[in-house]
């Protein structure tokens, strides 16, 4: 009777600890649990490298371009483009096709200039009101005289040629309205000059030598 009520207590107590130790081998052989919401898994992707701000050039920097993209050297593409500025005449081609100034033939050596005649004439007390230097008539754009001076007045025009050939051919084409003294010829008939003043210009005209 007693050795039976002291076997059952020991099987017992033999279940018991095969018991306890399957439970301890479970318990190390169980997978981590997973983990709680919102952390990140283990298995994920690493995020992308971030470079370091000191070794990025700013965009301003880069050669060619602008902060804003814009070719540093090219104008901006709201730039109006350069145009003609209106009114204005010195452009080159405007300065090649304006006609080449008038060079007029040199008065001899010697000769008395039409402001010299003009002098002479006033300082002998004839008139010669309005005088007006009109040398560019000598050249092609005026009459086309080929002379090198021409004085105008309202009394008497004086023109200076180069040449005593050159005046004799203008006074006899002028006939009747001209005097000739050398290569300077004095006009009548533009200022309509009274006869009876002709031979007062042409003394003092004569004695200029």
């Amino acid at each position: 009777m007693n050795s039976r009520i002291w076997r059952v207590p020991a099987v017992a107590l033999l279940v018991a600890l095969a018991a306890a130790s399957t439970a301890c081998g479970t318990e190390r052989t169980r997978p981590e649990a997973a983990p709680t919401t919102g952390a990140a898994p283990s298995s994920a992707a690493p995020t992308a490298a971030v470079p370091d701000p000191s070794t990025v050039p700013p965009a301003s920097t880069a050669p060619g371009a602008s902060a804003t993209g814009t070719p540093a050297d090219g104008p901006s593409a709201t730039a109006p483009a350069p145009g003609p500025t209106a009114g204005r005449t010195d452009t080159p081609s405007a300065r090649r096709n304006s006609p080449p100034p008038v060079v007029l033939p040199k008065r001899p050596a010697g000769a008395p200039s039409a402001r010299t005649v003009v002098d002479a004439f006033r300082a002998a007390k004839l008139p010669v009101p309005n005088p007006r230097d009109r040398s560019v008539d000598c050249g092609p754009d005026g009459q086309g005289l080929g002379c090198s001076e021409l004085i105008a007045t309202d009394a008497v025009t004086v023109y200076v040629f180069p040449d005593e050939t050159a005046a004799s051919d203008i006074a006899d084409t002028w006939s009747g309205m001209s005097y000739r003294h050398g290569t300077v010829v004095l006009n009548y008939l533009e200022a309509r000059t009274p006869s009876a003043d002709r031979p007062r210009y042409e003394r003092v005209l004569a004695g200029l030598g």
